[in-house]
């Protein structure tokens, strides 16, 4: 699969994009939850006091569309990435359950007829949370995500065919939860501490676990977080690594690389 990241990358400073040095805002969030489809999910963005977190929750509701469901908040404005080759996510306190980063190079006019936003291509990863020993919440975690693995989708459909990703005009910004085929429901919670750009790999996260998994298991719901985490894994240099889990779809569907490191 191509890199999916159209522009160059630099020695540019890190970024915040939300939080960190630009403080969370609610204002520039807004909901997009399957009431347009006639679900029940919804979702809020609730910031702290002082606008040093935000948090992403609300209830994912399954039985109304019939195993499907999803809910999301998104930011819309103009970044520039090109110089940056990966966001950073700070999370502060999360459950264990997996959630979709999304982002947008193109958005169209709402559609005349009904005022919603109409499709466009959306490059997505999901991630879940590693397991603590203690039982509970999960703090203080960071979470990588490459433009390298963000993956094309269309209507929630993967798109081989779609053009790179161009860093340098990223439109919109999402956080979304949603059912993986009815393999969770229920209230969800995420607290982050920044959303941030960064232009390079950090040198100290260039050792990780990476397990192949079969994705269609994942997506069918046959093979659970915990039995990912109880697989044999392999070193593999040069890739991330550091209190944090990420895994994303590739674009053969046989295979699913799990970024693990404790």
């Amino acid at each position: 699969m191509a890199s999916l990241i159209a522009g160059t990358t630099g020695k540019a400073k890190a970024l915040d994009l939300f939080g960190g040095d630009r403080k969370w805002n609610a204002d520039s969030w807004t909901a997009s939850d399957d009431t347009v489809r006639g679900g029940k999910s919804r979702s809020d963005l609730e910031v702290s006091a002082h606008g040093s977190s935000a948090r992403f929750y609300g209830c994912l509701d399954i039985k109304t569309l019939g195993g499907a469901g999803f809910a999301s908040q998104k930011a819309t404005g103009e970044w520039d990435l090109g110089e940056y080759v990966a966001i950073r996510v700070e999370v502060e306190k999360g459950d264990k359950k997996r959630y979709t980063f999304i982002l947008k190079d193109k958005l169209l006019p709402p559609d005349p007829e009904n005022g919603r936003e109409q499709a466009t291509i959306s490059y997505e990863a999901d991630f879940e949370l590693p397991s603590q020993t203690i039982p509970g919440d999960t703090h203080n975690r960071t979470v990588i995500i490459p433009f390298a693995n963000l993956n094309p989708t269309y209507r929630g459909k993967l798109k081989k065919d779609a053009p790179d990703l161009d860093t340098k005009n990223i439109k919109q910004i999402s956080l979304m939860m949603r059912s993986f085929f009815g393999t969770q429901e229920g209230d969800f919670s995420l607290t982050l501490k920044s959303l941030t750009a960064i232009p390079e790999i950090p040198k100290q996260l260039s050792d990780t676990s990476v397990t192949d998994v079969d994705a269609r298991k994942l997506e069918e719901g046959k093979e659970s977080a915990a039995q990912r985490s109880d697989q044999k894994t392999d070193d593999r240099p040069g890739q991330l690594g550091r209190s944090a889990g990420l895994w994303s779809r590739v674009s053969d569907l046989d295979s699913l690389e799990v970024f693990r490191w404790d």
